[in-house]
């Protein structure tokens, strides 16, 4: 069945010291809700304030995006942690991003795991809940971003949490709706067009793997990494073929308002 209201959301903020990653002023004002770092795999305070400022600047609605204190890998490594080890560096990151977010007069919309952690919690029933334990704790009221049909999102509806089921239109699909590895060829996508195809195609609730085989899938909102090569042409020209589709982009507390939380 195909949506038709949609939300885009980016992983931003991701940024550290002098290092620079991404260009969140040029990608969000495209967006309608932005995952910011919060400091475990990028990100620092200051900027955090900067990209919770720049956020409200333009109206769009922040989500922490919490991950493994992995800062030399971007996050994006497995790492062997206790589910009370990830509870409670859930519940830090969360909790400094949600300190930024109230000082500027605004709410916490979401938390979307990062990396590796979300791939990770994606099939484990065990870290799911940890995971859902700590977002809980900070606000039962907060959505969960997971991947369509995942442990992840199982998780936050047995804990009775708001969940929007994700999908990436800068990334290619495996056969099993996972994420083709970001190491094999071809795994990234970097044309706007071809990213606007994959999300009108996701729209109707189909994607095309790797391989071309279409695969159905289910999603709420389309993120687009903030590091990804020219990310905001790719936002700026998806908004515009979503428009052309008549289908409208608004951020996930409009899109979930109905569900039980």
């Amino acid at each position: 069945m195909t949506v038709n209201r949609i939300d885009l959301n980016g992983d931003v903020g991701e940024s550290f010291g002098v290092w620079t990653r991404g260009n969140d002023e040029a990608l969000i004002p495209y967006l309608t809700s932005a995952s910011i770092a919060c400091g475990w795999h990028g990100g620092d305070p200051q900027i955090m304030r900067r990209t919770v400022k720049l956020a409200k600047t333009h109206g769009v609605k922040v989500g922490a995006h919490p991950g493994f204190p992995d800062l030399l890998g971007f996050g994006r490594r497995p790492m062997q942690l206790s589910p009370e080890e990830v509870r409670d560096y859930l519940l830090y990151q969360i909790g400094a991003l949600w300190a930024f977010v109230r000082a500027e007069g605004m709410r916490l919309q979401h938390v979307k795991p990062h990396g590796a952690l979300y791939h990770m919690a994606a099939n484990d029933r065990l870290l799911s809940d940890a995971v859902v334990a700590a977002i809980a704790e900070v606000d039962s009221t907060l959505i969960l971003i997971g991947p369509p049909g995942s442990e992840l999102v199982r998780a936050g509806q047995r804990a009775g949490l708001r969940v929007a089921q994700e999908g990436f239109g800068d990334r290619v699909y495996s056969e099993d709706g996972t994420l083709v590895p970001r190491s094999a060829p071809g795994a990234l996508l970097t044309d706007s067009e071809a990213v606007a195809d994959q999300v009108l195609l996701m729209a109707e609730g189909r994607v095309r793997t790797l391989i071309g085989r279409i695969i159905p899938i289910a999603v709420d909102t389309i993120c687009l990494h903030g590091d990804t090569p020219d990310a905001p042409v790719l936002a700026k020209r998806l908004r515009e073929r979503l428009s052309s589709a008549g289908i409208k982009t608004m951020a996930l507390e409009e899109l979930v308002v109905d569900q039980v939380s």
